[in-house]
């Protein structure tokens, strides 16, 4: 089931990220936030992402688990939708270069693209003018004419929100 509105979904990097920063015990007003954001439906993870984080960061996961966060599954339309992304990025054969995006990353991004959600990564922004198109990012990834998702660091998601904390 597809969602409307204006939704965002985690990739692994951003929570973690935001987990080991923001503390939290030391920023209780971001956590409060964000788990309205949660309980709202205004943000989400795919599986596979919530999956990385449960395997880098046991307590992080449970904490989202406990907000009940909704897991955006990997339905056949994500997985085509993954597909088409290989294609867009030139992964054959399912040889992803080291330096580049993997197959969680490639799920990551069609769900966002599937479900029209702004996807959430601190992964490293790279110049749109790789002479090997395999190694590419998220950000560049999601940059390409055929993929298209919009996306925000972590940092940008929480500024743009104009909370207060």
């Amino acid at each position: 089931m597809r969602w409307s509105g204006s939704v965002h979904t985690l990739d692994a990097s951003s929570i973690l990220h935001a987990w080991d920063n923001y503390p939290l015990t030391q920023f209780p007003g971001l956590w409060d936030w964000l788990a309205a954001e949660i309980q709202a439906q205004r943000l989400s993870i795919a599986v596979v992402a919530l999956d990385e984080v449960g395997h880098k960061s046991p307590d992080c996961a449970t904490w989202l688990k406990s907000q009940n966060i909704r897991r955006l599954a990997m339905s056949n339309d994500v997985i085509q939708a993954a597909m088409d992304i290989k294609q867009h990025v030139g992964i054959q054969n399912d040889q992803y270069h080291p330096k580049g995006v993997d197959e969680n990353d490639i799920l990551i991004i069609a769900a966002a693209q599937y479900h029209g959600a702004t996807l959430i990564t601190n992964e490293a922004r790279q110049s749109s003018s790789l002479k090997e198109p395999t190694r590419r990012k998220i950000p560049a990834v999601c940059d390409l004419p055929g993929v298209a998702v919009a996306h925000k660091n972590f940092l940008d998601y929480f500024r743009a929100s104009e909370q207060v904390f």
